[in-house]
């Protein structure tokens, strides 16, 4: 064994206790560490941190990590924090001072893995402080977010080339565990690699069995699944709605289940999760909001109430089931519905070109926006309140500005969250006076004096969970408790609040000259369509093994039935008719002369002529007959 890799043993072993590497993961560590720009993809469960936390912690300086999700920078930061590593991360709706501070700790040597969501890249804070750090690589998690031609684009992930430039010389760590290989090879182009450089492992899930039910009662088939499949599940649904309600009806049928997306409150999501995780809750139903970071390693099975716009979307989602190696199931629930549906959703996803061209003008008109002026001017969206005046659907709105957005005229912030502010009415001496206050509010005044500088003098921005960490409220009680000081005037107090905005990149121009080129609307277009068609090729396929026919998708080549998925079930009861083996036979003495036969001398075997098709398509499915310019050959 070489010295380096003895080395990186001894890391793994150290802090997290495995006595050796798995799959590829040293093959990934033993590229970057020499400099080179890596690509690794790794099935959900493949390890993929432990091939940038090792190497972080061998080389001099600090990583850099740039990762979508808040919440699993978080846990992974405190994680690492138990294991004795000095980590930190950055995100928005920090202080100030705290980014400060952990950008001089990472220059200073006081941070080895530094996580940061990527739009932080762009602030002039950090690009000017991360000039001064010695940054030893850069991973990006999630890597398949900057691809255009990849299922869950994310335009924040293009800043990445920002950071590329300030730090030319060091080399780039990309990992994902979903991409075809038009997105492998769009990856290593967006982030600059100086020469293609890919680690695969194959993304077969030999423990997990996938499944597709055709069924026209979905809701039945759910119970009759959770109650024939015992332990934990995911249930994923399409929309909010969805999620309360099918919860509600797991209660009621003494199934615990509780319900998780994108517009509950932050420290709500993470007590739903922690109660699923921490088995409180048997099912989670879900949107894809639940999703990257899920380390939750025995779940038993995934179910998709409703079809997935994409195979990577499914192949992730459907990975949370069975990390721990045991058998496990991915179940979807399919039926002509979804064909109608997902093709709804194209419309939804890219209107018709002059319809975004008569939104962008009625948005001039919301905002009284002269023609040639609005460059650079910022707005409060209410969605709900231009769509009544201006008779418009909201999915189509969000597309339309998304599109106008990627087209360079607006910046549409759909999600532009605004923390709560907290401003002092009283002087510090009258506070003190107060004989009115309970106990309860005095922890709550106490903890924001301690924590907030100038809360006397202008509005601060606030953090309710780590004043519910100090004092041991729940967030709901400390929110009722600031609203009740507002109204007595003793502070003034503005609730977080989910506030879209949008900023006029451009002067406002004729809805006829706006340019809504081939690349943003078409080609995109195409390709959501062929991502869709791939999905319901995929549900309607009885004939092909489910699991060749996903990796088959991810370009792997090489594939053996699985003998576990519903199609190779049915096979196998197939093969369990003595005409169906006969007739296999049959067919095989007849080719047995290594010649090449027309499909007419297999048909007219004297035999069972039901078996015999049935065993030929059995035959050529499964590559014991070689079908070539329309002839048969054994193989």
């Amino acid at each position: 064994m070489g010295i380096e890799k003895e080395k990186y043993r001894k890391i793994l072993k150290a802090y997290w206790g495995y006595d050796d590497f798995r799959g590829i993961q040293y093959e990934i560590i033993e590229s970057i560490t020499a400099g080179k720009d890596t690509l690794g993809l790794m099935p959900t469960g493949g390890g993929k941190s432990v091939t940038f936390q090792v190497p972080a912690l061998a080389l001099s300086g600090v990583c850099i990590v740039i990762t979508p999700l808040i919440a699993l920078m978080k846990d992974q930061v405190a994680n690492l924090r138990k294991r004795g590593i000095k980590a930190a991360a950055i995100y928005s709706g920090m202080m100030h001072a705290d980014i400060l501070t952990t950008l001089e700790n990472a220059i200073f040597g006081g941070v080895k893995i530094l996580y940061v969501s990527p739009e932080r890249l762009s602030s002039e804070l950090f690009q000017k402080k991360i000039g001064h750090a010695d940054v030893n690589f850069i991973t990006v998690d999630e890597a398949h977010c900057i691809s255009q031609w990849g299922y869950d684009f994310r335009p924040s992930y293009l800043n990445i080339a920002t950071i590329r430039k300030l730090k030319p010389n060091c080399p780039i760590l990309a990992l994902t565990a979903t991409a075809t290989p038009k997105v492998i090879d769009d990856i290593q182009d967006k982030l600059g690699f100086h020469a293609k450089n890919v680690f695969k492992m194959s993304f077969e899930r030999k423990n997990l069995a996938y499944v597709v039910r055709t069924c026209n009662d979905k809701t039945a088939e759910l119970l009759h699944i959770l109650n024939s499949i015992k332990g934990t599940a995911i249930v994923y649904v399409r929309n909010k709605k969805q999620t309360k309600e099918i919860a509600q009806l797991l209660n009621k049928q003494k199934i615990t289940a509780t319900f998780y997306n994108a517009g509950l409150e932050t420290a709500d999501r993470d007590n739903r999760q922690k109660d699923w995780s921490n088995d409180k809750m048997r099912v989670m139903v879900a949107t894809n909001a639940f999703g990257m970071g899920i380390d939750k390693p025995d779940v038993r099975v995934v179910i998709h109430l409703d079809c997935p716009d994409s195979i990577e979307a499914y192949f992730q989602e459907a990975g949370r089931a069975g990390r721990d190696g045991q058998k496990a199931y991915a179940i979807l629930l399919y039926n002509s519905r979804d064909n109608v549906k997902l093709r709804q959703r194209v419309n939804n996803n890219f209107p018709d070109k002059e319809e975004i061209r008569t939104i962008y003008e009625h948005l001039a008109y919301f905002y009284q926006i002269a023609m040639g002026s609005g460059s650079g001017c910022k707005f409060e969206f209410n969605i709900d309140t231009f769509c009544q005046a201006f008779k418009h659907f909201p999915t189509i709105v969000n597309s339309a500005l998304t599109i106008l957005s990627r087209a360079g005229y607006i910046e549409y912030q759909a999600e532009n969250d605004a923390r709560s502010q907290v401003k002092m009415l009283l002087k510090r001496d009258s506070l003190y006076l107060l004989d009115s206050l309970t106990e309860t509010e005095n922890s709550v005044i106490t903890a924001l004096l301690r924590n907030y500088g100038g809360l006397f003098v202008d509005y601060c921005y606030i953090d309710e969970s780590l004043i519910s960490i100090q004092t041991g409220l729940s967030k709901q009680s400390i929110y009722l408790i600031l609203k009740d000081l507002s109204q007595r005037n003793i502070l003034h107090f503005i609730p977080r609040r989910k506030i879209p905005h949008i900023i006029y990149l451009q002067q406002r121009e004729e809805k006829e000259r706006l340019i809504i080129s081939k690349e943003i609307y078409d080609d995109r277009k195409a390709e959501y369509i062929e991502r869709i068609q791939a999905m319901l090729a995929y549900a309607s396929n009885s004939n092909v093994c489910r699991s060749r026919q996903l990796l088959s998708y991810f370009g792997e080549e090489k594939s053996t039935d699985c003998r576990q998925c519903d199609v190779c079930i049915a096979h196998k009861k197939e093969m369990t008719s003595k005409a169906f083996q006969k007739a296999c036979q049959l067919i095989k003495d007849t080719l047995a002369d290594k010649k090449e036969h027309i499909v007419t001398d297999i048909k007219n075997i004297d035999y069972n002529k039901d078996a015999i098709e049935e065993a030929l398509r059995f035959l050529v499915k499964n590559e014991d007959i070689i079908v070539k310019d329309g002839l048969l050959l054994l193989a």
